[in-house]
């Protein structure tokens, strides 16, 4: 295995397994342990369903199955399960988000031309007379 990859280990996929579904119809699932740790190894890298590596099998596998068990609801059951089974959580995490802006966002209509404010222009003596 590839150390660079991400695997669920025994423990983990044990105490997620009650919790995937078993009501499935037709052919039976490729393995669920190598689905789901393409799918978190895809989710963890920010990379596309197409650029998974191909020790997790067929990218349209990963794919459908993330998309079909997020209709269903299992993935937010899942995670509900897990997070009360573990009482409270030792390490909290915040999510930020960076956002890129326009090199001239910053700056107003006009450039770098510094301008008064309304009020100071408002009570400055007037320069042309009439």
């Amino acid at each position: 295995m590839n150390r660079d990859l991400f695997w669920l280990t025994d423990a983990q996929f044990s105490r997620i397994e009650p919790h995937l579904p078993s009501d499935t119809r037709g052919k039976a699932r490729v393995d669920d342990r190598r689905v789901i740790s393409g799918i978190v190894q895809v989710l963890k890298s920010g990379g596309r369903w197409v650029d998974a590596p191909p020790e997790y099998g067929p990218k349209k596998t990963l794919y459908n199955r993330y998309v079909r068990w997020a209709a269903k609801g299992v993935w937010v059951d899942l995670f509900e399960a897990l997070a009360q089974s573990g009482g409270p959580p030792a390490q909290v995490l915040i999510d930020s988000s960076a956002v890129k802006a326009h090199r001239s966002a910053a700056g107003g209509k006009g450039g770098r031309k510094i301008r008064r404010s309304a009020v100071r222009a408002a009570d400055a003596r007037q320069r042309s007379t009439r």
